[in-house]
């Protein structure tokens, strides 16, 4: 089979999305498929490249994904001539895949992470104007009909049925929830020494410390300001509590990252918290595990990758009641009202006298997701030689 991709951001950009689709790639060429990615030029990237034998084509779009929408369009038309199926997802490579499927009648399916219809201004905080165009155009991405529907969580899949019900109702076979993977041998807490948390705590002067560990990309919806905003009751509690925040990417999110900068400054617990930046992907586990608690505060998660790395690593985790959280989180955890920062503080507290949930941890397998997609990949392809 031969499958392209068509994705606004691919690596080096690092989120949900880009793990699933490296992970979607790299795995269909284990299984002798051929994978194509089609995304946008990141700076100091290459137009073309061959990355774990997938070929990647990136679009020069004034490194702006809403550029690439209209950019990318003549080369996925040329590019899905040579393909079985395409593959794309939220948000702004769907009607580039769609309209390239259209033209070369190749079955397209549709990965939906978040359903953001009607909450651009309270996730994001955009302006009314800003928020209402937003919103227009997610609207259209799923007023276009794509030949299946991929979920990725179900509280994702419930919101794209509210704005899609005839699916629930006469297509329901084409709407489908397969989690993303985790790779469980990397995130195994026997893979953390004890002398490297040590090693990690002196490093940073953090012994005797009680560490509330967060860490992601700075993003609006990721809701690091409602932890920073509890950080002075918890302290009240737990005198020797430190906060640990890890920004992934924060030159993508100047705004913001200095927005939370400036939060900490202003609640006077700048010598309680430390900022890391840019921080390898390799060495978060190590984080996690030197952490007394995880906590994820999201406003907003299809998956949530963070809740399931830090489940899998045996840390107590306290994850917000948005999006799928509740749905994905297992082990030792607590969680607390979306957006309130008194009740977040609560928990961390709940969590700090061992007074937490807990239940066997859920496995989210790759081998089970990338099945299921080439699964669905076969069917189409099937019905379509009919």
């Amino acid at each position: 089979m031969n499958i392209l991709f068509i994705c606004e951001n691919y690596l080096p950009h690092t989120g949900g999305a880009e793990i699933l689709f490296k992970n979607l790639a790299e795995r269909y060429t284990q299984s002798s498929h051929h994978t194509t990615i089609l995304t946008h030029q990141l700076k100091n990237t290459q137009k073309t490249e061959t990355l774990n034998r997938v070929n990647i084509h990136r679009i020069p779009s004034l490194f702006s994904r809403y550029i690439f929408t209209f950019a990318s369009i003549p080369k996925a038309i040329s590019l899905a001539k040579n393909h079985d199926i395409i593959q794309t997802t939220t948000f702004n490579g769907a009607f580039p895949a769609w309209l390239a499927a259209k033209i070369t009648k190749k079955p397209v399916v549709l990965t939906v992470h978040e359903v953001w219809i009607g909450k651009w201004s309270k996730i994001t905080g955009f302006g009314k104007l800003k928020s209402s165009i937003h919103n227009l155009l997610e609207r259209c991405i799923y007023f276009l009909p794509y030949d299946h529907y991929i979920c990725v969580s179900d509280a994702t899949k419930s919101d794209l049925l509210k704005h899609k019900p005839h699916l629930a109702t006469t297509h329901s076979n084409k709407v489908t929830t397969i989690y993303n993977g985790l790779d469980y041998e990397f995130w195994n807490p026997k893979s953390v020494a004890e002398k490297d948390i040590q090693q990690l705590k002196e490093s940073h002067k953090l012994q005797d410390k009680y560490i509330l560990l967060a860490y992601g990309r700075p993003g609006q919806s990721k809701g690091f300001e409602y932890l920073i905003q509890s950080f002075p009751n918890i302290k009240q509690q737990i005198p020797n509590a430190h906060l640990l925040l890890i920004f992934g990417s924060p030159e993508k999110y100047q705004k913001k990252y200095q927005e939370l900068l400036n939060l900490i400054d202003s609640q006077h617990i700048k010598e309680h918290t430390t900022v890391l930046t840019n921080t390898p992907y390799s060495q978060i586990r190590n984080y996690i595990k030197s952490a007394h608690s995880v906590i994820v505060p999201s406003t907003a998660e299809g998956f949530g990758y963070t809740a399931v790395e830090s489940a899998a690593m045996d840390v107590p985790v306290i994850v917000s009641s948005a999006g799928s959280l509740p749905e994905v989180i297992s082990g030792k955890y607590q969680i607390f009202e979306s957006q309130n920062s008194s009740d977040l503080a609560e928990k961390v507290i709940m969590v700090s006298k061992n007074k937490h949930w807990q239940k066997p941890l859920k496995r989210f397998e790759w081998d089970d997701s990338v099945g299921k997609y080439l699964g669905i990949y076969e069917s189409l392809l099937k019905n379509k030689s009919k």
